[in-house]
């Protein structure tokens, strides 16, 4: 939702997590293989929407997301998704904090694991001296933080 009202904000285009339309299409069981044909579309829809996006692109997901669910679900990561995560760069990731309530959503994975799911991704932002903001509150309030982050960012940069 986030990246959807970003990109309105901005007036441009945004990227919807691949993962949730395959597994609408090929249900929500799915076995290892499945992430790898996963980031593969995620990387295929944003070079299909970069080519249109005005100033920004906002992506719902990226493969450090991808990394984390496959080895948190596996135990392991296909090595192209690591050299993705090298190869193709992103200028400011946005991590949103877990102050929302938990949602109920027939694909969404692991409810009792949020905090450490947020630390994982965290650590793996710092660890690898990625760009990031975290992104609080509710409402209207969330996406004005998120755009006073993006705006500060580039703005320094």
């Amino acid at each position: 939702m986030l990246a959807a009202d970003l990109a309105k904000s901005y007036g441009t285009k945004w990227v919807p997590e691949y993962a949730r339309e395959y597994l609408e299409i090929h249900g929500p069981e799915y076995r290892e293989e499945d992430i790898l044909t996963i980031a593969k579309g995620q990387l295929e829809q944003e070079t299909k929407a970069e080519a249109s996006a005005l100033g920004y692109l906002f992506c719902d997901t990226e493969f450090i997301v991808t990394k984390i669910w496959s080895e948190v679900k596996y135990g392991r990561c296909d090595p192209w998704i690591l050299q993705q995560i090298e190869k193709h760069t992103y200028d400011l990731f946005l991590l949103c904090d877990i102050d929302l309530p938990w949602a109920f959503d027939p694909l969404r994975e692991h409810p009792g694991m949020r905090k450490e799911l947020f630390e994982m991704y965290f650590n793996e932002l710092q660890n690898r001296r990625l760009p990031y903001a975290v992104v609080r509150g509710t409402g209207i309030d969330r996406l004005y933080h998120a755009i006073r982050k993006i705006n500060e960012y580039f703005k320094e940069n």
